[in-house]
């Protein structure tokens, strides 16, 4: 939806009461207004994609966009509103803090070890080999694989989410618990982002 001198659009003054909506960064709403390419007053996965650059400049992978996008889509129609996007902004300011912390050798991204030593601090009891098996699930290859902040991003929101779902089942805290194999589809499943 256009807009043309003298009408309202999607971001005029008029349809936000001269700035930014309640809880919307100014910022975040002139971003917002960049980012939505076909000014439909909300944002898609490849507008979003577009968007967000890791600390190499390579664009934000497909499935993190998606698992964003799914994220913060308040009325699930696969595309995010300027709120969404608000929030998402401060969303990947909060993970991208996190991985410079992480990334102790500032390369800009997160080596195995690095993603060990985070899951460690995070407050998970990983063994090195699952870090490795992510590494090799998410990581460009190469001689030395490495993850850029949208993987570290996937990656602990996944790990989040399945831990949320086994906790669940684990109602006595102990780290182990008993699931049929539909059971244990069903919790994946419904905790794939």
């Amino acid at each position: 939806m256009a807009a043309f001198p003298g009408q309202a659009g999607p971001y005029s003054g008029a349809h936000y009461g001269g700035g930014a909506p309640h809880g919307v960064d100014p910022e975040a709403l002139s971003w917002f207004q960049a980012v939505d390419t076909d000014r439909s007053g909300s944002i898609s996965v490849k507008e979003l994609k577009q968007a967000l650059l890791n600390n190499n400049w390579s664009a934000f992978n497909d499935e993190t966009c998606l698992l964003m996008i799914n994220t913060f889509d308040s009325s699930r129609s696969g595309r995010m509103d300027v709120y969404g996007f608000s929030a998402l902004l401060r969303f990947i300011q909060q993970w991208r803090s996190l991985f410079q912390q992480y990334d102790r050798d500032q390369s800009g991204s997160i080596s195995c070890t690095e993603l060990q030593q985070a899951f460690s601090q995070m407050g998970y009891n990983l063994s090195p080999q699952f870090s490795q098996l992510l590494l090799s699930r998410y990581a460009q290859r190469s001689s030395n694989p490495s993850i850029q902040l949208d993987r570290f991003i996937h990656i602990c929101m996944q790990l989040q989410s399945l831990t949320d779902a086994f906790r669940e089942k684990d109602t006595g805290m102990v780290g182990n618990v008993r699931l049929g194999y539909e059971d244990f589809l069903t919790m994946v499943i419904t905790r794939m982002l």
